[in-house]
C-alpha cells in the first residue's frame, strides 16, 4: 500500500528504516498464545441452524486466517438446522424418553446419541479445536424446564468429554438471546430460560475443562441499550432466532473475545517534524521521505485487517469490534493543523484531521488496496464453506434409494466427493496465497483550506 502525507515541512530525501525490537515481537507472540486457535489446527464448528448459516463461523475463520497468514489452518462447519446438544438431527433419540429417564438411563441414551453423532460428523475430520453452540432448540422456545435442562447439561458434558478424549480443545458457546420486537427482551420467558441454560453451560465447562464462551450477556446488553433509546430497535437483522450478518458479526466478536483473540493488526508511528519512524508493531516501515509537502513511506504488515461483511457495517456502531479485534493503526505527530488526505498505492482512501492522526487512527475498514485484499479472502472463504456444506450434506450423507443401491452408485459418490474435495483444496490454496500481506506505499498530503 502507498500512503502519502503532504504537509508544510521542509523537504528531505532522507530514508529511514525500522527494526522491530524484540520486546514488541515477544508481546505479539504472547497475544497469539492467548488465542485458543493455534498454528496447525483443524477447527470444526458444531451447532444448529445458526451455525449452519455459515456467518459467525465464517467471520471467525476470516479473522484467524488474516491475522495469522503464515499459520496452517483448516476450518469445517457441521452445523445442522434444528439440532440440539443430544444431536437429535444426527442420532434421532426418543426425546420423551430422554427427558423422563432416570439418571443412569439418561446417561446411556446421551452416550449413544452423542457418540454416534460425533462419530459420523465430527471425529472423521480429526479436529484439534471444536466450538459447540447449542441451546436454542434445546430449550424448545418455552419457559424453563428442569427436565430438558438436565438432558442439555448432561449432553454438553458428554460432547466435551468425547471431543477432549479425541485430542480436541473444546469451546462451549452459549446461544445468543432471542430478539423479538419488545422493549424488555430480558423479560421474555424464552430468554430467561436461555439465561439458565447459559449458566448451566458455564458449570459444565468449568467441571470438564472446556473453554466457556458467553455470547448471551454481551448480545443482551447491546439489545437492552438499544431498546432503551428505541423500544422497537432490532440489532441483528434476520429473524428473532437467526441473526443476519450484523447480528452474527456481533456474535463473532463475542466468541473471538471469549477465545482470546487479540486486537492489534499492526501499528506504526511517525514523527513528521523529526522526519523519523518512532515505533512499529506487527509491521515494517521503510523508505520514509518528506518532499514537496508529502510524507511517504512503505509499510509491510505481518497480517491483514479482519474483513467486515459489507452487509454488517451497522454492527460496528453497536459493539467495539474494531477496538477489540481490528486495530490497524497509524499515528503521525508533528503535523500542522488541518485536514489530510491519505493514499495507498496512489488510491485515495480517505481524509482525516491532523489532530486525529496525532492521536492514532484506525484504518481497518478504510477502503483501499489492503481492505480489498481482505475482502477477497472473505469471499473465497464463503465459497469454500459453501462447497464443503454441499459435499457433506448433499453427497457424503446422501442416501441412495433401494433401486439405485449398487457398487456403481457408490463409485459415483466417491468420484463426486473427490471432485468437490479438489475444489475445496483449490480454494484453500487461493486463500493461503491471498491472505499474505504485501508492501504498499502510503502517502499523506495536507488538503488546501
Amino acid at each position: 500500500m502507498k500512503v502519502t502525507v503532504r504537509s508544510l515541512m521542509k523537504p528531505t530525501s532522507h530514508s529511514f528504516g525500522l527494526v522491530l525490537v524484540a520486546s514488541l515481537a515477544i508481546a505479539r507472540s504472547a497475544m497469539a498464545d492467548d488465542f485458543l486457535i493455534r498454528d496447525g489446527d483443524r477447527v470444526v464448528f458444531l451447532g444448529d441452524s445458526i451455525t449452519e448459516q455459515r456467518l459467525y463461523t465464517t467471520y471467525i475463520e476470516a479473522y484467524a486466517l488474516t491475522r495469522h497468514p503464515n499459520w496452517k489452518l483448516t476450518f469445517r462447519n457441521v452445523g445442522w438446522g434444528g439440532d440440539t446438544s443430544w444431536l437429535r438431527q444426527r442420532a434421532h433419540p426418543d426425546e420423551r424418553q430422554l427427558f423422563a429417564a432416570d439418571e443412569a438411563s439418561q446417561q446411556k441414551m446421551v452416550e449413544s446419541s452423542v457418540g454416534s453423532g460425533l462419530k459420523r460428523d465430527v471425529l472423521p475430520l480429526k479436529p484439534t479445536v471444536v466450538t459447540v453452540k447449542f441451546g436454542m432448540n434445546d430449550h424448545s422456545y418455552q419457559p424453563f424446564r428442569e427436565d430438558i435442562f438436565r438432558a442439555y447439561t448432561r449432553s454438553q458434558t458428554e460432547i466435551a468429554k468425547v471431543l477432549t478424549a479425541s485430542g480436541a480443545r473444546v469451546a462451549l458457546l452459549t446461544p445468543q438471546p432471542i430478539e423479538d420486537k419488545r422493549p424488555d427482551p430480558d423479560k421474555d420467558v424464552r430468554n430467561m430460560s436461555l439465561r439458565n441454560f447459559s449458566d448451566g453451560l458455564k458449570n459444565v465447562a468449568n467441571k470438564g475443562g472446556a473453554k466457556f464462551v458467553d455470547q448471551f450477556d454481551p448480545y443482551m446488553a447491546i439489545m437492552l441499550r438499544e431498546r432503551g433509546a428505541n423500544p422497537s430497535a432490532l440489532i441483528g437483522g434476520g429473524d428473532a432466532v437467526h441473526p443476519g450478518p450484523a447480528g452474527q458479526t456481533i456474535m463473532a466478536w463475542a466468541v473471538l473475545k471469549g477465545l482470546g483473540a487479540g486486537a492489534l493488526v499492526s501499528r506504526a508511528e511517525i514523527d513528521a517534524s523529526a522526519q523519523k519512524v518512532v515505533a512499529a508493531q506487527g509491521c515494517r516501515v521503510n523508505n520514509l521521505k518528506v518532499a514537496g509537502g508529502i510524507i511517504g513511506f512503505d509499510r509491510l504488515d505481518d497480517s491483514l485487517p479482519m474483513p467486515i461483511d459489507a452487509r454488517a457495517e451497522s454492527a460496528l456502531k453497536l459493539a467495539p469490534i474494531l477496538h477489540d479485534l481490528n486495530r490497524y493503526e497509524l499515528r503521525v505527530t508533528g503535523l500542522k493543523d488541518g485536514l489530510y488526505e491519505m493514499t495507498i498505492d496512489g488510491e485515495v482512501v480517505g481524509r482525516t484531521s491532523g489532530e486525529d492522526l496525532a492521536k492514532g487512527h484506525n484504518f481497518a475498514t478504510t477502503s483501499g488496496p489492503i481492505t480489498k485484499q481482505a475482502q477477497k479472502v472473505l469471499a473465497l472463504i464463503v465459497r469454500k464453506n459453501d462447497l464443503f456444506f454441499a459435499r457433506w450434506r448433499n453427497v457424503q450423507l446422501f442416501g441412495f434409494p433401494e433401486w439405485a443401491k449398487s457398487p456403481a452408485a457408490e463409485s459415483l459418490r466417491a468420484a463426486e466427493l473427490a471432485r468437490i474435495d479438489q475444489q475445496i483444496l483449490e480454494h484453500e490454496v487461493q486463500i493461503d496465497g491471498l491472505r499474505k500481506p504485501q508492501s504498499h506505499r502510503f502517502e499523506l498530503s495536507r488538503v488546501a483550506q
